[in-house]
């Protein structure tokens, strides 16, 4: 009876170490429930699988319970924006530049287990668009040649989302850094989405967008240089927990190599093949992976 016992136990033990191998080689990937975040969740996926990686997908969550899920182990990796990691989970309410940004962060988010690799050039925050022929006969480039032309008397109808007007991070904090007012005759407000349609179709001159969605590049957008750098950055960069980064050192490289292809322009584009020209997450991630020369 104890021969059969000691086997059996032998046979358990067995059987738990390969479940734990089998764990350890399985990288769990993060992502959020919106375009970009979908297609980074794809992106990484097929990168990883190419590197001989097992994956196991989780997109389409809300900001808050992915961080969460990250936090618990649950997520090894996803790519987060330095600007939500600031102000949202870190409640840091400070100005800062891009580079602050990323070192406070990646600093405060360490204490929590998690390691921010390299950041992209592509910065999904807060943007003033116009219509490409307009701003050039216009001659406005910056938000500051913007505050010119009002103050010299055009009526540059502006269509804004409903919490724009109200945020201190929004029109408010703006017009402070900017030193102007912008008339509220002239706000349009509607839903975040329609700000684009309303752009297109010439119904306002200027548009509240973000700096990576595809419709800017679809519709010929030009979007307003910050010149005071006012708005907070938001680098979308790969994250991953110290746990998993330990245990599997090469997937820095392969993040970054990935993070360092990114940019504004770069994911306008690939975010309107999804949204404008309806292809699909996954050719769209492939296809670029290849060209890039990743996989």
């Amino acid at each position: 009876m104890m021969r059969i016992f000691k086997t059996f136990a032998v046979a358990i033990l067995a059987l738990v170490f390969a479940a734990g191998t089998a764990a350890a080689q399985t990288i769990t990937v993060g992502g959020k429930g919106f375009t970009e975040q979908l297609l980074m969740a794809e992106m990484t996926a097929q990168l990883l699988e190419a590197n001989g990686y097992d994956v196991d997908k989780r997109d389409g969550l809300g900001s808050t319970v992915l961080r969460q899920a990250q936090e618990n182990g649950q997520v090894d990796v996803y790519w987060e924006y330095t600007g939500t990691s600031l102000v949202v989970y870190n409640k840091v309410e400070e100005r800062m530049s891009p580079e602050e940004t990323y070192n406070t962060v990646k600093e405060l988010d360490a204490e929590k287990g998690l390691v921010w690799l390299e950041p992209s050039d592509a910065n999904n925050t807060y943007a003033l668009a116009m219509n490409r022929d307009e701003a050039e006969e216009m001659g406005i480039d910056t938000i500051e040649d913007l505050k010119a032309k009002l103050e010299e008397g055009a009526e540059l109808s502006f269509a804004v989302n409903a919490e724009f007007p109200r945020r201190e991070d929004g029109l408010i904090g703006l017009q402070k850094e900017y030193d102007f007012t912008y008339p509220r005759g002239l706000l349009n407000s509607m839903e975040s989405g329609l700000t684009y349609q309303a752009l297109n179709e010439d119904r306002v001159d200027v548009a509240l967008v973000f700096a990576t969605d595809g419709r800017i590049a679809a519709f010929d957008f030009v979007t307003l240089e910050d010149n005071r750098n006012f708005f907070p950055h938001y680098a979308l960069t790969p994250v991953i927990r110290k746990e998993t980064l330990d245990a599997n050192p090469e997937l820095a490289d392969i993040l970054n190599g990935l993070s360092a292809q990114l940019s504004d322009e770069v994911m306008r584009q690939l975010n309107a093949a999804v949204d404008m020209e309806k292809k699909t997450i996954e050719d769209v991630a492939a296809n670029f992976l290849k060209e890039e020369g990743l996989i």
